[in-house]
């Protein structure tokens, strides 16, 4: 049986519940990466989260791309932005760093979508 255009050798469809999981099982990689990168003193607040969504665009599709994308902005605001476990009131410099990351995040996106679409 041929699998289809849209899934890798493992099988996994871009809107499965399995997708969305491994986006998620990605994102807490990330945020786990990025707790013990904060003890050493290293402070970037996306710098985990790109590669977990590369990751999850390239191995489940764009839908779970943009689903570990979506939900890194309100993770980072909450957990990482000071005062942490607080949604505060955002800078400019703030709105600056979220649509930063959201352009790079798209990117990222559309190049796992065209890796995925290669024949």
């Amino acid at each position: 049986m041929k699998p289809h255009a849209s899934q890798l050798s493992f099988g996994l469809r871009p809107w499965s519940i399995t997708a969305f999981s491994l986006a998620l099982s990605l994102l807490a990689a990330a945020i786990l990466t990025r707790m013990l990168l904060s003890l050493i003193g290293v402070n970037f607040y996306f710098g985990t989260f790109l590669p977990a969504i590369l990751a999850a665009a390239f191995f489940a599709g764009v839908p779970s791309g943009i689903f570990a994308a979506v939900l890194s902005i309100p993770i980072v605001w909450w957990m990482f932005m000071p005062p942490v476990f607080v949604f505060s009131p955002l800078t400019v410099a703030d709105y600056n760093q979220f649509a930063e990351f959201m352009l790079v995040s798209t990117l990222l996106i559309w190049f796992a979508h065209l890796c995925r679409q290669a024949p």
